[in-house]
Order: structure tokens, then C-alpha cells, then sequence
């Protein structure tokens, strides 16, 4: 199977040895420009991420002969591997409570965070890679985080504005900026702190969210991030003005509803209407 088909197959079906034929690809200095970002971005997949294909991803980040794209791709690619681990990461036992349940080792898991913080640091990096990086990074929180979001809002580049409104929905302490950056009319910073008010539950972006959920203007993607926000910033109210979605046509809509309300344990009717429910989300 060539790389095009295979980024092209859920990876689920991946065959056996996908990892090692992407490592390849990585490792060899005469792949082409786009099969590399292919690979690049594959690799960060949880069906093959290891510790092998981290250092390939990390070499190429590190690499000032690499093109800024594929450095920026080879940083996102690193973001979930680092957010999955941190999550099963244990400072008191200094590693993972289960090994065998994470995909790259502890050594490797910190190899990431101090990679990452040295070329954020490094100003030779280009603009593009250093703001992937600090996307990646914030998956795994940690002290320096903070200054560079602060750092990243406060510039006059708007794309720094964005990568730290991005970087907002996983550091907290940030609601101020947060309901700020909701009036943005800069879209893509709109909908990043329309994630980030649902993440850390900000209330008193209710009345914002609220009427994005209601309003029939409100472009789709941004509608499915306020849905989800809404649930968690206030789960009683939003059960009342997201039942009326359930009766549209659009079945992604629909299902972001359902599973809004199931994240905070609520549900619509009884008895037969858990048929009708099964039908939107089948």
C-alpha cells in the first residue's frame, strides 16, 4: 500500500508495519516535501506513535535545514502523544502508573517537553514551527507556559494572538482574555476562545455562547464548539435551549447535542425515546 492510499484509510486499518514504513520515510534524507508532511502527520497517530517515530518527529523539528511547514507539522504531530501521556503521568511514582497503557516511555515523555521548551526559546526558529510548538507543548503543561501565552496575546502578530488563545484551552488562568477574545472578529481566535470558555467552564461567557447556540447565523463549526461549551459552562440551561436542535435536519448537529448533554449525565425523555436517539446517532 503506497503513502497516499494509506493516509487516505482510517487508521484503525492500518496494516502491520505501518510505523516502521513511516519511520522510513521520515529517516530518509531523499523523501519529497509532501510525502514527508504525510508522513509527519501520520505518525502522531495513537495507532503507531512511539518512541522511535518521536525521535524522527524531534529530529526534523529540530532540523534548521527542514522547511518551516513540515517543522510546524512535525510539532503538531507531537501535541497528543504528549497530552495522553501527561494525563497518565504520576510525579510521585516519577513515571506511569501503567506503561504498558501509554505509547512512548517516560524518558521519551520528557525528552518532548524539554525539546519543546529549548526551540521555543531559540528565536532562530522560524515563526511558524515556534508558534507549533507551543501548541504542542501546552498539552502537557508546565511553569514556562504561562509567560509565553501572556507574551504570545500581548504581541501586535494576530497569528500569535490566535496560537495563544489556542494555548488557552489548556492553561488556565486566562478567563479575562478568554471573554475578550470572544468579541474577536478575527474567526479563528473566536472559535478558539468559544473552546476554551467551555473547557474551564468560564460563566460568564454564558450569555455569548448562549446566543450562538440560538442564533440561526451562527456558522456551523462554531455552533458545534458552542453546543459542546454550553453543557459544561451551565448543563441545566443548556438542556433547555439545545432540545430545539434535535428536531433539525442536520444529523451532526443533532448528535453533538446528545453528546453534549451525555458528558454531563443529561437525557432527554424515557422509554421510547431512547429509540429516537439511537436513530440520530446510528
Amino acid at each position: 500500500m503506497d503513502l497516499k492510499t494509506l493516509y487516505d484509510t482510517p487508521p484503525w486499518e492500518w496494516p502491520e508495519g505501518t510505523d516502521k514504513m513511516l519511520l522510513g520515510i521520515l529517516r530518509d534524507d531523499r523523501t519529497d516535501q509532501s510525502n514527508c508532511l504525510l508522513a509527519a502527520e501520520m505518525a502522531g497517530d495513537s495507532t503507531v506513535v512511539n518512541d522511535e517515530l518521536v525521535d524522527a518527529l524531534l529530529s526534523i523539528l529540530g532540523n534548521g535545514d527542514a522547511s518551516d511547514g513540515l517543522r510546524g507539522r512535525a510539532a503538531i504531530s507531537l501535541g497528543p502523544a504528549l497530552e495522553y501521556a501527561d494525563i497518565e503521568w504520576f510525579e510521585d511514582l516519577g513515571g506511569f502508573a501503567d506503561p504498558a497503557a501509554v505509547p512512548i516511555s517516560g524518558p521519551t515523555f520528557r525528552k518532548i517537553q524539554e525539546t519543546l521548551r529549548k526551540l521555543y526559546a531559540d528565536a532562530d526558529v522560524p515563526k511558524n514551527a515556534r508558534r507549533r510548538i507551543l501548541e504542542a507543548a501546552v498539552r502537557a503543561p508546565q511553569g514556562w507556559h504561562q509567560n509565553a501565552i501572556r507574551a504570545a496575546y500581548l504581541s501586535d502578530d494576530e497569528d500569535w494572538k490566535l496560537t495563544a488563545v489556542f494555548c488557552m484551552r489548556y492553561i488556565r488562568g486566562f478567563d479575562d482574555w478568554i471573554l475578550e477574545s470572544l468579541d474577536s472578529k478575527n474567526e479563528d481566535i473566536h472559535y478558539q476562545a468559544v473552546c476554551a470558555a467551555g473547557n474551564w467552564e468560564v460563566d460568564a461567557a454564558w450569555p455569548h455562547i448562549a446566543g450562538l447556540v440560538t442564533s440561526a447565523k451562527t456558522e456551523k463549526s462554531l455552533l458545534l464548539a458552542a453546543i459542546e461549551a454550553s453543557a459544561s459552562i451551565r448543563a441545566q440551561e443548556a438542556q433547555e435551549i439545545l432540545g430545539r436542535l434535535t428536531d433539525g435536519d442536520d444529523e451532526d448537529i443533532v448528535e453533538a447535542v446528545y453528546e453534549a448533554m451525555a458528558m454531563v449525565g443529561e437525557f432527554w425523555g424515557e422509554g421510547d425515546d431512547e429509540d429516537e436517539d439511537d436513530e440520530f446517532l446510528h
